[in-house]
């Protein structure tokens, strides 16, 4: 019997079910009929988190209207708790205070989740460079698609979601596999992971990695 960082006991019944998933269920999951259809129905049916914070808001709203029909995707079920969510829409403008709670709601999103920071501002602060605005929701949340606008169009958001439908049709569904002590190792396999070096996908987090070692040593 094992216990997690969090209180919870996992028995042995537990670390066996978590050892077949690893050794039985990946690999049936990783053949590519089975991938395809797991992200299909993954992509098809994305409920995305009901959770606004300016001005982005009213086009994400305006999406879901009759005359963009975000249903048309599978995405217009728009979630009251984030605990029934896989998606999560940052828009609106991110201020330091709010990213505590950003990061809140997104680690009570159940794997797997995925992330789009809709508009300027959520993407790099917009016109906002002040003491209190974030430079950019991804120093909080990994983010998996950027709409570009301020603010963006409901058909800028729509490019945005299909852009993550193909994200998720090129995922490996076992890459969400739950681990002995119940924690989830989130590790996609893309095409073209290795081609490029973390420096040059994400310069920011290569330039903290550095900052980090040099403290650490």
């Amino acid at each position: 019997m094992a216990e997690h960082p969090e209180g919870i006991v996992l028995t042995t019944v537990d670390s066996i079910f978590n050892a077949l998933r690893r050794k039985v269920a990946a690999p049936v999951m990783g053949t590519k009929p089975v991938r395809d259809l797991v992200n299909w129905g993954r992509k098809s049916a994305l409920w995305p988190m009901t959770f606004g914070l300016a001005c982005c808001a009213i086009e994400m709203i305006a999406t879901g209207a009759g005359r963009f029909d975000i249903d048309r995707f599978g995405a217009g079920v728009f979630r009251p708790s984030p605990r029934q969510s896989d998606l999560i829409i940052i828009a609106g403008t991110v201020t330091l205070k709010m990213g505590t709670v950003v990061r809140r709601v997104y680690d009570q999103m159940p794997e797997p989740k995925w992330a789009i920071a809709m508009g300027a501002c959520a993407s790099t602060g917009g016109p906002f460079d002040s003491y209190s605005t974030m430079q950019g929701v991804d120093r909080v949340i990994p983010v998996d698609v950027y709409i570009p606008g301020c603010p963006p169009r409901p058909e800028a958001l729509l490019y945005g979601l299909m852009c993550l439908q193909e994200i998720i049709m090129r995922e490996a569904p076992a890459a969400y596999i739950f681990e002995s002590d119940g924690t989830v190792h989130r590790q996609r396999r893309l095409e073209g992971d290795g081609e490029e070096t973390v420096a040059e996908v994400a310069p920011l987090d290569a330039e903290a990695a550095e900052v980090l070692a040099e403290v650490k040593g």
